[in-house]
């Protein structure tokens, strides 16, 4: 605003620029006299308008600048990093479904692109190994085929080794019976002397070890052609360890060895095969005999458990069996290695055809059960056997070999082996049942 000095020297008066009249004064200004006093007013209802107009015009520039930089921001992210990125992931998925050929293209020109070469390049390997697995396997299933043939060729010979077996053992069974009816009728003659009477004794002996053998022989022919078939009975388990530790008796008192038994009380009749049960007894309590010294001690037990079966042990002071020997000792015709200097001494120390233990863990599979043995060489053994209390229902009689040969012939079974399929289906016409040959 503009003032106009008119008349400074008294009177003096001061106007506007429209001529009203602001001020004046009757006398000289000096310096440092007040000369008037201005008052500016501005209308308030028009100036708050205009800020309130000024402030929306600032933040609708700033909303429509932030709304323009995320549409553009999102157009670089889409073009620049999704855009890559949704394709190596298609290229994933289509090599996923089987389509290796696919291969990343991207160009960006920068790190992305340089992640797309990197990936092409795994691709080519990935393929490259690919292709050489294919080889290997092609080869490997041409060798896996061989094998399988092989295997079936051996079935068959291991089928027709059984089946002699089993006729050989019946017809060696008659003679020999006759030989040890004979020999036990001349050993009753008063007519022999002492020495013809020990010549007597020796002809049972070896006669009664031989019919052992051969009986052996015959169940594990049985067990392996899946024809071992059992009698479940009701009988009193107590009884039966009783008879067959007297009846070893005679065999421990020439050794000098303590046998004792250790039988629960009050037990009720157990539904088994009675003569199985006694022959796992008795392949033990001989086994037992064998391999303890003299004046050694055996003991037998037996109780029920919880889960209602029977624990039957026979426990030793004999010589024991090495760690790495206690499955071994369960398969057919082996011994494991004892306290001796030498392994292979004990089938010179200790006879035997190494069938008893395997014929045990066989009939206790027959009968639902399992035996297990707890031992180490000088400390003696100690051979557990659990059966079912009660036998329902006898197990499945499948052949042993029978099951491991089709647990690796059954996978080559497929429309591109039918030059194996037709031999493998005539191998398995073999029933176990014993009347379809």
């Amino acid at each position: 605003m503009s003032v106009c000095h008119r008349h400074l020297d008294p009177p003096w008066q001061v106007f506007d620029p429209t001529g009203s009249l602001l001020g004046g004064g009757p006398g000289p200004l000096t310096e440092g006299d007040l000369m008037a006093v201005v008052q500016v007013s501005i209308p308030n209802a028009k100036t708050q308008a205009d800020i309130s107009r000024y402030w929306a015009t600032l933040l609708a520039v700033a909303i429509i600048t932030a709304f323009l930089a995320m549409i553009a921001f999102y157009v670089t992210i889409r073009y620049v990093v999704v855009r890559p990125l949704r394709h190596l992931r298609d290229v994933s998925d289509a090599i996923s479904h089987g389509n290796i050929a696919m291969r990343a293209d991207i160009h960006t020109g920068d790190e992305f692109e340089g992640l797309g070469v990197a990936f092409n390049r795994m691709l080519r390997h990935l393929t490259t190994i690919q292709d050489e697995l294919r080889r290997a396997n092609t080869k490997l299933d041409g060798k896996v085929d061989e094998l399988a043939q092989v295997n079936m060729q051996l079935y068959e010979m291991n089928r027709v080794k059984s089946d002699f077996m089993a006729t050989m053992s019946h017809e060696l069974r008659t003679p020999l019976n006759s030989i040890l009816g004979f020999s036990d009728v001349l050993g009753s003659l008063d007519a022999l002397d002492e020495k013809q009477k020990r010549y007597v004794r020796n002809i049972q002996k070896s006669g009664q070890l031989l019919l052992d053998m051969i009986n052996n022989i015959l169940d594990l022919a049985k067990i392996e052609s899946g024809k071992m078939e059992i009698q479940l009975t009701d009988f009193d388990i107590a009884q039966l360890v009783s008879t067959q530790c007297d009846m070893a008796r005679p065999l421990t008192e020439k050794k000098n060895i303590d046998l004792d038994t250790e039988i629960q009380p009050g037990l009720p009749p157990m539904h088994q095969d009675q003569g199985r049960v006694h022959q796992i007894l008795n392949n033990l309590l001989s086994n037992a005999i064998k391999f303890t010294p003299e004046g050694g001690r055996i003991r037998v037990t037996a109780e029920r458990d919880r889960q209602q079966l029977l624990v039957l042990k026979v426990i030793d002071t004999g010589v024991g069996i090495a760690e790495e020997d206690q499955q071994a000792i369960f398969e057919k015709f082996r011994q494991g290695k004892t306290a001796m200097p030498s392994g292979d001494a004990i089938t010179r120390e200790y006879s035997g055809t190494g069938l008893g233990l395997s014929i045990v863990k066989e009939l206790c599979k027959l009968l639902g059960g399992e035996v297990s043995v707890d031992s180490a060489l000088g400390t003696g053994s100690t051979f557990s056997v659990r059966l079912p209390w009660k036998l329902e229902k006898q197990p499945l009689l499948d052949s042993p070999l029978m099951v491991g040969f089709e647990d690796f012939a059954r996978p080559r079974l497929d429309p591109r082996r039918e030059a194996v399929a037709e031999p493998l289906s005539a191998g398995t016409k073999h029933t176990t049942s014993g009347e379809k040959r």
